[in-house]
Formats: structure tokens, C-alpha cells, sequence
């Protein structure tokens, strides 16, 4: 056995950490099966000579080695601490870990340094560069900066960059939480330094939002930053932001988030000037929550393309979120613009048209030397850029590298299987979430907008945990959200939300339920429950002040069934299901998940409180929602799933409600036709109600509406709307088509959970189950997650008539294991296991279908023998020609007496 990933608060050996008690987590590996945690202890000591013990636990009998908090005494703030775990397992053997952490301020608001701001003109578009020069004359032990500001900031000491980060301070409700980050300098002072910390508007006072508002929190940007020296004989020094520095300007002329961000490297001998003062509190300031965001890929040029308008442009191959970095040796004051979009139209010209009024922008100007090029306060959403001011015959392809940033999350799923268009698919969804996890959940990052919508968000939480590792993110995040929520307006649309007071909606405010229920049953994080608890019971409190005198919520504005495809888009975009029904639906849903945080909580009241509530809601949504009969009032495929996934419909009900949802579908010809609400459901309400194979067929179907649809137009990241492109290749014109949306990349959830099997039992994986799913079209299927205990794998293969399945159980876990196509549940402790087995199933895809037309099938001579022996005359009627293009499954859904019929038709082509 042995210990690896040791964490403090999901951190390895972290700096800057300003938790008063921090939590603990290490990962068993042993390769022994069945091996189980029987004992624990934690030693924490001050790391310096002779350091004293502040905390040691003793031996603590349990299996607990996730978030093990701390129980020392106060931890003091600027000091480093080394960790010691131990731990017993149940075969006899031992084995240690050892980490470290360093606390920050821990009372930031204390600080010396004061607000220091430049006294620049209001048109002055040029960043602020703060300089202060530092002489060290003794030997460093240890340097730290600690420094946040309003608006986005580097630091550079002697001209190198300080740090990875990227648009420090971060995003939040600026006025009520502000962070703040912690630098280790120690290596790069020397004994005379010069430190400039430059300044851009970024999202706090530039142009931001659908009208491009200037100054949402604030009309001047400003820095508030202190170094802090320890020197080897003990002696301490801190240089902080005060009137003893000035400011000047440098070569960005101007940066911009939506517009871009122009350099010019001729610029020299600029004015310094004195600093002002700003009399500005400190009391919102926090440590860094979130993972910073960094650039996690590089990927060089692959295509240079000269369009039929005689343009330059590179192809990357990859729609992302990021920025470029030129190699170039121009001429002095050469002028090099690049310009992004995300795609190229039909003629394979340059489309820039989805990112509205975000120009994005980069200009450098040239000084003659050999130079890199690369932007520091803005970031694109693109795959193509324009360049302009080259020759064709001086852009070389391994001179432009696309930077991906974004939040750097530990990647924690990966799925594999036969199709490879699915293969894409799982790709486009990963792709799509490093592209808008950028300090917040963004709802796209090329247009105009890039709000941390919170529908978006709520949609995809499940999907993107298995993908990362999405705790302190999300943490960060909901922090956010519950400062920004009102008893008035309940919970924003977008967190942090710069859009102003609107009352909450349903699906999209939901997020202040969902979100912390997903992070608590994927990572065992009781702490984000215990943070969000009053947050999530204020939200179901605002629904029930809110709804009418029956008890329902019918009032307000409701998004509905976002961009759902059946219904005019023209009208208002909400889709045909009733808006209402989706609001009571995510009420109840709600409400159950308060009445399930309460009870782990251990908060009894309130348990019995919301479990009764909920009990109620469900009563009145089938009374108004559903006939007497069993039919849905709005009998849509979302509104049939609502009330089956969400468990609304009384039992008596949910035949009817299942059949109307198949029906709903074989109108369509096996397609989906629902928006933001329906979408991430509407296969594991099929999977989970005996028609899994529905699911699958759905899943696959390669024409429009679908997943598969996009990636044979050659998508490489979610779309907004399943026609962002269509089949002519020209493009959704609504002035609303992201290219990079992540939302209906939720399918990636059903695909670990019913194809792979994964799902979770007891929160964490503690304990799980694996009950893979098969499917026609998929014949092997792989997936992995790196849980907070260690690696789950759950493989199979069903080809050449054998099944065969590979599972892993990490260390201190058990699972619940159910083969395909056997009934025995098998219960197991950590190892690796395979099972092999005979079969008669084939999982190749048939030839024919349900969603063969009439016309394919009747062109073969057996079909025609078999339908004139069941049916004679069957084929002989004027009217059937006006049947010949459509589908199996449509012929069904009007005569669903001839379905065994048409099956067995099917069936008997397929084997002949």
C-alpha cells in the first residue's frame, strides 16, 4: 500500500491558503483487493527548524481520507506547515504522506498597503504600468507578493512575469468579494529590482455586456499589492502600494476583454508620474478560491488559407477559448492586426458574424527586432484567425500558436468507445467546457457577452464534474451567487450579474440548488452544503412567497424550454411546453433537493419541512399538469420528461406519460426536439424507463436535429443551437449563434452514467455502482474517472459473440456491480476485475431500421413477400406513395397496432 494525491483543500502543497481550518485528503493504493482505510493520523507542523507540532490527531480508527478537517490550534497567517498522514489499512500494512501548505494573510483587510490609482485623463486608453524599484542588500530566505486590484493585473519583476496566472484578480461580485493572490518571488529578486504591475479595465470598468456598458463596478482601475521579504538572518521587510510609487504607461495602448488588445513595442521614454491615493476599503478582500486561470494547451497553426477574397487566414484546427502568440521579426513600426472567428462560411471566407459587436481585435507594432507577440487582458473564443499587415511568404505556420486558456481544473474523465463520431462528440463536449470555464461558467467565449449564466451552468454541472474536477470552481462561484442573492429578486440570471434586478426563473436561478448538490454527491464536500444551505432553502422560499393562490408558481417571466425546436422560434424562443409546467417541475425538484441537503445536514426540521413541501408540490403539478386519465397537459417530449425524470407523475400515470414521450419522438423520426430544459433528460428518461435503446438510437442519429449532426458539419465544440449551421452550410442569422456553447453537451452525463455505467451510490464514490448500457451502433465502450478515492474504470466489449468487461475499484470504495445480461448484482471491494462471457447479441449497426423509410424497405423483395402475406393489398393503394418517405418509426407512431408487424419485417431483412 501506498499513499498518493495528497491534497489540502483539493490543492497540492498550496501557497496563499487563507482557510482557518483546512481540510485533508490522500488517495490508497494498494494491490491488495478489498483494501479498506481502518486507521488515520494527521501531523501538522510549523516548517522551520525545530518547528513546533500544532496539530497531531492521534490514531483515529475510521475509513475517512477525503476532506479531513484540521482540529489544531489557530493557524497563523505567512507561515508555512508540513503534513504528515499515516494511515492503517485492513491487510495489515501502513504507509505515509507527507505535504505542505502555506497560509496567506488571513486577515487581508489588515493590510499596510493603500489603493494606488494613476491620475491619467479619461480618454486615456494606455494600461497603467505601477513602478517601484527594491533594493535587497541581504540574502533572501523568502519573497511573497500578495496584490489584487480593480480591473485585471500582471506583475513583473525585472521584466519577467510574476506567476502563471492569467486575468488575476479573478471575477466576482467585485463589491461584496474581492480576491486577492499570493506570489512566490523568492527567485527572482536579485539585489536590484524593478517591479511594475500593469493594469487593464477588464471586467471591471470595460465595456461589458449586451449594450458594451462601460464602468459596471468602478470609473478608475487601481492596485493594491505588498512584498513581503524574509531575510536569512531573520529580518523582515514589506514594500507596499503607497505614494512612494508612480506610474506610467507602457507598450499596451489599450486592452479590452470583447475588443481586443493593441501593443506597440516603438512606444519608449513614456512620462512617469506620481500615484494618487484612493480611499477604498478593504473589507471584501479574500484568498484566491478558484483555480487560477492558465494556458493548458499550445497548439501550433495547422493550415494556411488564402480565401476567395484573397485574405490570410490560419486554420488551428480546434475551436477555443484563448489568444495567439506571434513569432515575428518585422519591420520598425510594422503593423501585424489579427482578427478571430470561430468558422468559415460555405465559400470558406472569413466569418467573424458570431461575435457581434466584440471585435477582438489584437494589433502589434514592430520594433524592428525579433519579437513574441501575445495579448495579457483579453481572450478570444475563435479556431481561425485573419492576419493582416503580412505577406503571404513571411507567415509561417510555426510562428502562430493558439494559447487555450481557461481555469485549470484537474481533467478527471475520459470516455472511449467504438463510434468514433462519438469519440468527437465527447470531445467537442471537453472542448467546450475548457472554452467557458474561465474564472466563471461563461455561456460562450467569442461574442458579446460571455455572461456566467446561471441556466447554462446548472445544465452542465453533472456533465462537467465527471470531465474535472469542478470543486473549487464551483465553490468559487456559488460564493458569488449566494452574495448576489436577494430575498426581493431571488437568484440572478448570471452570477456575477452585471445585467441587473430581474426576478429569478426556473432552470436558470435552480442553480443555487443543483450546483451544490452535484458538488457535494461527486466530490463528499459537506461544506459546500453547509455554505449554500441558507442560499438553496432561500430560493425555494422566493418560489413559494412568489406563487399563486392554488399553490403553483404561474407568474413572471420564464425562459421555458429554451430554444426548443417545437415551437416558433419567431414567438419567443421558450418552446411549446408550458413555461409554467417547467417552473413547478424544477419547484419540486428543488424543493426535494433542500428537504436531501437538510437531512444530510443532520438538519431535522428542516428536513421534515421541505419533504412535506415537496410532497404538496407534487399534488398540485399532477392536479393542474396532468388529466385525470394520465395525460400531460402539455404532452411535449419535455414535458413528458419533467415529470418522469423529476418523478412528478403518480405511478398510475407514468405508462401514458412514457408512451406519449415515444410517440412524441416517432413523430419526429427518432429525433429530440427540445431546448436548454429537455435536452440534458431526455436520454436518461428513456434509459431509465425501458427504452434504452430509444436513447441510443437518438443519440446517434447523424442528421439535424442532433449531437452527431454538428459533428459532421465539422464542429469541434458544442453549439448554441442545433442548427447554428445548416445542412446548405450557411449559417443561423437570429444575431444569437455561439458556435462554442456548452449546454447541450450534457449528454456527456448519460454517456458515463447509462454507456459506461458509472453512478454514484454514496456521495463521493464511496460507494458506487457500474451497470453498463448497451447499445446498436456501439460495440466496446471505455471510461474512466479519477475520483476523490482513486481511479473507477468501467470497460466492455460485446463483439464476435462474447462479452467481456474490465472494471476498477479504487482502494477504501466498494461497488455494486451488474454485468449485462446477467441478473446477479455483484458487490466488491477495491481491485481489478474481468469478466468474460458468451453471447447472442450483436451490437453492429443493422442495415435497416426504424428509421428506415417505407420506400428503402419495400425496394427489397423479401419486405414486399411479407407484407403482402400479412397484409394483402397493403402495398397496392394510390395513397401509399404518400407514405414512401417516412420512417418506420413515423408509419408507427400513426398505427401503432402494425409496429410488430414492421419490426419483424425488419428483423428478417437484417438477417438475410
Amino acid at each position: 500500500m501506498n499513499l498518493e494525491h495528497g491534497r489540502i483543500e483539493y490543492r497540492e502543497n498550496p501557497i496563499g491558503l487563507d482557510v482557518q481550518k483546512p481540510r485533508f485528503s490522500w488517495i490508497i493504493k494498494s494491490d491488495q483487493n478489498n483494501c479498506m482505510q481502518e486507521a488515520y493520523r494527521i501531523q501538522v507542523k510549523e516548517n522551520e527548524p525545530e518547528g513546533r507540532t500544532v496539530w497531531d490527531s492521534g490514531k483515529v480508527s475510521s475509513d475517512q481520507s477525503i476532506l479531513v478537517k484540521y482540529a489544531g490550534e489557530d493557524l497563523k497567517a505567512e507561515t508555512a506547515y508540513l503534513v504528515k498522514i499515516q494511515v492503517w489499512d485492513n491487510q495489515g500494512e501502513q504507509a505515509v504522506l507527507e505535504m505542505s501548505f502555506e497560509t496567506g494573510l488571513m486577515h487581508p483587510e489588515q493590510m499596510s498597503a493603500k489603493w494606488i490609482t494613476s491620475g491619467f485623463a479619461e480618454d486615456e486608453k494606455a494600461c497603467p504600468v505601477f513602478v517601484r524599484t527594491v533594493n535587497c542588500e541581504k540574502i533572501i530566505a523568502r519573497a511573497r507578493i500578495y496584490a489584487t486590484a480593480h480591473g485585471l493585473y500582471e506583475i513583473a519583476i525585472n521584466g519577467n512575469k510574476a506567476g502563471e496566472q492569467f486575468f488575476a484578480p479573478g471575477w466576482t461580485s467585485y463589491h461584496h468579494r474581492l480576491q486577492y493572490q499570493t506570489y512566490d518571488v523568492t527567485e527572482m529578486l536579485t539585489s536590484d529590482n524593478k517591479i511594475e504591475i500593469t493594469v487593464a479595465d477588464g471586467w471591471y470598468k470595460g465595456p461589458f455586456g449586451f449594450t458594451l456598458r462601460p464602468n459596471i463596478y468602478g470609473d478608475k482601475t487601481a492596485v493594491l499589492a505588498e512584498l513581503h521579504i524574509t531575510y536569512e538572518d531573520g529580518t523582515k521587510e514589506v514594500v507596499a502600494t503607497d505614494d512612494s510609487w508612480q506610474v506610467t504607461t507602457g507598450a499596451i495602448r489599450e486592452s479590452q476583454i470583447y475588443l481586443g488588445e493593441t501593443m506597440d513595442t516603438t512606444v519608449a521614454g513614456q512620462t512617469i508620474a506620481p500615484v494618487q491615493i484612493l480611499d477604498e476599503g478593504k473589507e471584501n478582500l479574500i484568498a484566491q478560491e478558484g483555480e487560477e486561470v492558465r494556458i493548458t494547451e499550445r497548439t501550433a497553426a495547422k493550415e494556411l488559407i488564402v480565401t476567395p477574397k484573397e485574405e490570410l487566414v490560419l486554420d488551428f484546427g480546434q475551436n477555443m477559448s484563448g489568444f495567439v502568440e506571434m513569432h515575428v521579426q518585422g519591420e520598425k513600426g510594422q503593423k501585424i492586426t489579427i482578427h478571430h472567428a470561430e468558422v468559415l462560411d460555405k465559400d470558406r471566407n472569413f466569418y467573424p458574424e458570431t461575435l457581434r459587436q466584440a471585435t477582438s481585435i489584437d494589433t502589434f507594432i514592430c520594433n524592428g527586432n525579433e519579437q513574441i507577440f501575445r495579448p495579457h487582458f483579453t481572450f478570444h473564443g475563435f479556431r481561425y484567425i485573419r492576419i493582416e499587415g503580412m505577406e503571404k511568404e513571411a507567415v509561417k505556420l510555426e510562428n502562430f500558436v493558439a494559447c487555450t486558456l481557461h481555469s485549470d481544473m484537474e481533467v478527471t474523465g475520459d470516455f472511449q468507445c467504438s463510434n468514433e463520431m462519438v469519440n468527437q462528440l465527447q470531445s467537442n463536449i471537453q472542448w467546450g467546457m475548457r472554452s467557458n470555464f474561465l474564472d466563471i461558467p461563461t455561456d460562450c467565449p467569442q461574442r458579446d457577452e460571455r455572461l456566467g449564466w446561471t441556466g447554462d451552468a446548472q445544465i452542465f454541472a453533472a456533465t462537467a464534474s465527471y470531465n474535472m474536477n469542478t470543486a473549487l470552481f464551483f465553490t468559487k462561484w456559488l460564493n458569488d451567487l449566494k452574495a448576489e442573492q436577494t430575498k426581493e429578486w431571488g437568484v440572478p440570471h448570471v452570477v456575477p450579474n452585471v445585467l441587473g434586478n430581474q426576478a429569478g426563473a426556473a432552470a436558470w436561478s435552480d442553480v443555487a440548488t443543483i450546483v451544490p448538490w452535484t458538488v457535494y454527491e461527486t466530490f463528499g464536500d459537506k461544506n459546500v452544503l453547509e455554505n449554500q444551505f441558507d442560499s438553496m432553502k432561500g430560493w425555494v422560499d422566493y418560489i413559494t412567497e412568489h406563487c399563486d393562490e392554488n399553490g403553483l408558481w404561474q407568474s413572471g417571466y420564464q425562459y421555458g424550454d429554451w430554444l426548443a425546436l417545437d415551437k416558433e422560434e419567431s414567438a419567443d424562443r421558450t418552446g411549446a411546453t408550458d413555461k409554467y409546467l417547467v417552473a413547478n417541475a424544477y419547484y419540486a425538484y428543488s424543493c426535494d433537493i433542500v428537504a436531501r441537503a437538510a437531512a444530510v445536514l443532520g438538519k431535522t426540521e428542516e428536513e421534515k419541512q421541505y419533504t412535506k413541501l415537496h410532497q404538496k408540490i407534487v399534488e398540485l403539478f399532477n392536479e393542474e399538469y396532468i388529466t385525470k386519465t394520465g395525460r400531460m397537459v402539455s404532452e411535449t417530449q419535455t414535458g413528458c420528461v419533467l415529470a418522469l425524470h423529476f418523478d412528478l407523475a403518480k405511478e398510475e400515470y407514468k405508462n401514458r406519460i412514457m408512451n406519449a414521450l415515444v410517440t412524441n419522438i416517432e413523430n419526429h423520426k427518432n429525433h429530440l426536439s427540445t431546448g436548454f430544459v429537455g435536452t440534458p433528460y431526455i436520454c436518461h428518461t428513456l434509459s431509465e424507463n425501458g427504452r434504452h435503446d430509444l436513447a441510443g438510437i437518438i443519440c446517434l442519429q447523424e442528421d439535424y436535429p442532433s449531437w452527431l449532426y454538428a459533428v459532421k458539419k465539422g464542429a469541434t465544440t458544442i453549439w448554441e443551437r442545433w442548427n447554428s449551421i445548416m445542412p446548405d452550410g450557411s449559417f443561423d442569422e437570429s444575431g444569437m449563434n455561439s458556435l462554442n456553447h456548452y449546454a447541450y453537451g450534457s449528454i456527456g452525463e448519460w454517456m458515463y452514467k447509462k454507456l459506461a455505467g458509472i453512478n454514484i451510490l454514496e456521495a463521493g464514490y464511496k460507494k458506487f455502482q457500474i451497470k453498463p448500457m448497451f447499445m446498436k451502433g456501439i460495440t466496446w465502450a471505455d471510461a474512466s474517472l479519477e475520483s476523490v478515492y482513486g481511479t473507477i474504470r468501467s470497460a466492455w466489449k460485446c463483439e464476435n459473440h462474447v462479452i467481456t468487461v474490465d472494471v476498477t475499484i479504487p482502494a477504501n470504495t466498494t461497488a455494486d456491480i451488474y454485468l449485462p445480461e446477467k441478473e446477479e448484482m455483484l458487490t466488491v471491494g477495491s481491485g481489478t476485475y474481468h469478466y468474460e462471457y458468451a453471447t447472442e447479441t450483436k451490437l453492429e449497426k443493422d442495415r435497416f431500421s426504424m428509421d428506415s423509410t417505407l420506400k428503402q424497405i419495400i425496394a427489397e423483395p423479401l419486405a414486399v413477400e411479407m407484407f403482402n402475406q400479412a397484409v394483402p393489398g397493403m402495398l397496392d393503394g394510390p395513397m401509399i406513395k404518400f407514405a414512401y418517405d417516412m420512417t418506420m418509426s413515423e408509419l408507427v407512431a400513426q398505427a401503432p397496432q402494425a409496429k410488430p408487424l414492421y419490426e419483424a419485417v425488419i428483423a428478417m431483412l437484417n438477417q438475410q
